[in-house]
Parts: C-alpha cells; sequence; structure tokens
C-alpha cells in the first residue's frame, strides 16, 4: 500500500469510527461524557469540522469556511450543556461531510511527492504534526480518533452502548 492509499485509509476509517457514535447521540448531543463536564458529542463534531475546514489553510494559506464557528469550538473554547447556543447538529454534522469531502478530494488531486511538501501556516505550537502535506492529512484522522474517546464517554454516561466501528470505504 503506498503512502496516499494509506491515508486515505485512515482517514475514511476514523471517520466512520467517529460518526458511528456522534449519530448515536444525535438526540442527546449536549450530554457531557464526565460528571464534570468534558467535550460532549455536538462539541466534538464542531471542533472536527472546524479542523477539517482549517486543513486548506494550512496547506495553501486559504482562509476557513467555518473560522465563524471559532467561539462555539474552537481550541480554546468551553462546551455548554445549551445546544441553542451553538448551530443546530444537523446543520454542523452537514458542513463536517462537506469539508471532509472537501480535504478527500484535495489528497486525491496530490502527488506522493506532494506529501512531502511543507505547508505554508501550521497551527501556531502544531508545526511539527503539521510540517508536510502528509502529516497533515495524517494528524486530521488521529484528531478524530482522539475525540472519539470522548464520545464514547458520553454515550456510556447517557446509559447507551459504545461498540466498536467497522472502517467505511
Amino acid at each position: 500500500m503506498d503512502t496516499k492509499a494509506t491515508i486515505t485509509f485512515a482517514l475514511n476509517a476514523s471517520n466512520g469510527a467517529v460518526l458511528s457514535v456522534i449519530d448515536k447521540m444525535s438526540d442527546a448531543a449536549t450530554t457531557f461524557p464526565t460528571p464534570n463536564g468534558g467535550c460532549h458529542p455536538l462539541w466534538v463534531l464542531g471542533h472536527l469540522t472546524m479542523v477539517e475546514g482549517m486543513i486548506p489553510g494550512v496547506l495553501f494559506g486559504e482562509k476557513s469556511l467555518v473560522a465563524a464557528w471559532q467561539k462555539y469550538f474552537g481550541e480554546n473554547s468551553e462546551p455548554v450543556d445549551n445546544a441553542g447556543a451553538y448551530p443546530p447538529f444537523a446543520e454542523v454534522r452537514e458542513k463536517y461531510l462537506e469539508l471532509r469531502q472537501r480535504n478527500l478530494r484535495i489528497l486525491e488531486s496530490l502527488s506522493a511527492e506532494d506529501l512531502d511538501k511543507p505547508t505554508k501556516a501550521p497551527p501556531t505550537g502544531r508545526e511539527y504534526e503539521f510540517a508536510t502535506y502528509g502529516r497533515s492529512f495524517l494528524a486530521l484522522a488521529l484528531h478524530q480518533m482522539m475525540h472519539r474517546s470522548h464520545v464514547t464517554d458520553a454515550l456510556r454516561a447517557a446509559g447507551r452502548t459504545a461498540l466498536a466501528a467497522q472502517a467505511s470505504n
């Protein structure tokens, strides 16, 4: 398997894993994963959408299409249990899917050599992880899996079962 195929697999597997649990919580999207708060499913979905939106900026210097959501879902935002304080779940999910598809198209358009190109604007403090195009896409997949754990804990807090997810194509 070549590098691009490996990255595509990681992105698709992590996408299927995270959406499988987020979708189970669409009717309880602000359930905190612990009694002390944490990242609830709506915040996680919005945060993942923010990161999807930043990838073209990291790679090419483009402006994020979801920059206005920084106040809700940015790295330093604090999740709240009021769903009305956020854009609607369905809107966030739709934007996430749109941006994920855009990023997959970007990845598909790249050559194997492009994966080693340095990025134009890696996030401050995350320059190593986002140093190249290839690392940026791998960081995207790993970031999803990290936040999946918050949603599986929220599932359990809501009295639901979190089963292992299958990779999607």
